[in-house]
């Protein structure tokens, strides 16, 4: 048994838009009302649902709102106030749990009631207790029991659905002879032991400069007159291009390679000190590595390999070759192997994570070439070797 989530877009009309506000404005007073009580010592979900019947006698109103989704309230700050304890303990300097803006409230959960999903002709709804039937582009089917609902609203003031579900899931048969090893980087964004590469779109930058233009449109408005509001919420529109576009580019790369291969080793980099370059933070955080291992990892069987030398060692007969940054091509003076840098690094990651596994080394996993090729934008096949369902898997 595992967990799956879809998420599906709502369009919601202008009465149903209030409502789906007015939940959240409830949620948020709600919450705010808990945490006066947390802010001076833990307080158990328990105790929490206590004083929201209390809360519920003193003020009636809130009876016209769905009873499970006010008690996940207390189900989140008691998640909240569990996760400071665990900080606390490794030793991260945290501060309390603080009352939340108008703007920084933005879900509510509806578990185990208190919603249906229902067709009428070619239009899918989503019917909510308290809210009413909303229109739903339920672009793919839903496998599996339903578990809870989480309604959210984006900066951009878009609204969306979260379905969790528990899913039966059947583990494929593994064979490391359909394995890669993948390299990551800027210029590049994968440069894979098979030798296919995928250009770094960079996302972010293509938009900077619409993005210091609104900017400076915002440092000319009013501090809180409706016409910064306006800018500030196209500057959130903007960024949520930028982050769509991100996650469509990842989500296609990395379901490509789930579809292709049975395994894929990459490797364990340490990203919060790689971010101290100041020259390259933007383009690394542009990049979204983390986020592109994270899908790999729900999609395929992933394994991390250590970093270590997978770009100064030759991958033909492991002699160190050390380079700066700017040479990209890697030059080795014993075995006489010239290939790009990137590639040459992917192909000791594939060595590394074949190690890991206990494989031979010898077998037909590998292929480096024998002299250096031209270096073009080839994109990953389509059409997968084996197709399979690749959900579940549990990186090692």
């Amino acid at each position: 048994m595992s967990v799956r989530n879809y998420k599906f877009r709502l369009y919601p009309n202008p009465q149903q838009q209030k409502r789906l506000q007015n939940n959240l404005d409830v949620c948020r007073w709600v919450y705010n009302k808990f945490v006066e009580h947390v802010q001076n010592g833990f307080v158990s979900r328990n105790d929490l649902n206590y004083m929201l019947t209390e809360l519920k006698q003193q003020e009636s109103w809130l009876y016209n709102y769905h009873a499970k989704m006010l008690q996940m309230i207390s189900t989140k700050l008691d998640a909240a106030q569990k996760s400071i304890i665990e900080l606390n303990k490794k030793g991260y300097k945290v501060g309390k749990i603080g009352f939340v803006k108008y703007d920084q409230y933005r879900t509510f959960t509806y578990n185990q009631s208190g919603y249906k999903f229902e067709k009428h002709g070619s239009v899918n709804l989503l019917w909510l207790s308290k809210i009413g039937y909303i229109e739903i582009r339920k672009h793919r089917e839903i496998n599996g029991h339903i578990k809870q609902v989480i309604v959210s609203k984006s900066k951009s003031g878009k609204w969306h659905t979260c379905v969790t579900c528990d899913v039966d899931v059947v583990l494929p048969e593994i064979h490391l002879s359909e394995s890669v090893g993948i390299d990551v980087g800027i210029k590049n964004f994968v440069y894979d032991s098979d030798g296919f590469v995928t250009p770094n779109p960079l996302n972010l930058k293509k938009m900077l400069k619409p993005l210091a233009r609104i900017q400076r449109k915002i440092a000319r408005r009013k501090i809180g007159s409706q016409n910064r509001k306006k800018a500030i919420k196209f500057y959130q529109i903007i960024h949520e291009r930028i982050r769509n576009r991100r996650k469509d580019f990842l989500h296609k790369l990395s379901t490509k390679y789930a579809k292709k291969y049975d395994v894929v080793f990459v490797e364990r980099l340490q990203k919060l000190n790689m971010v101290k370059n100041h020259f390259l933070v933007r383009k690394i955080l542009d990049s979204g590595w983390g986020t592109f291992t994270n899908m790999l990892d729900y999609k395929c069987m992933l394994i991390e390999v250590t970093a270590k030398n997978t770009t100064v060692d030759c991958s033909r007969c492991g002699n160190a070759v050390p380079k700066s940054l700017a040479v990209r091509i890697h030059k080795c003076n014993i075995c006489g192997l010239m290939l790009d840098r990137d590639h040459n690094a992917s192909i000791n990651i594939l060595k590394k994570g074949l190690e890991i596994c206990g494989a031979d080394l010898n077998s037909n996993c590998l292929n480096i070439p024998q002299e250096l090729r031209e270096v073009t934008s080839v994109e990953i096949l389509r059409v997968s070797r084996k197709q399979k369902n690749t959900i579940g898997f549990i990186r090692r």
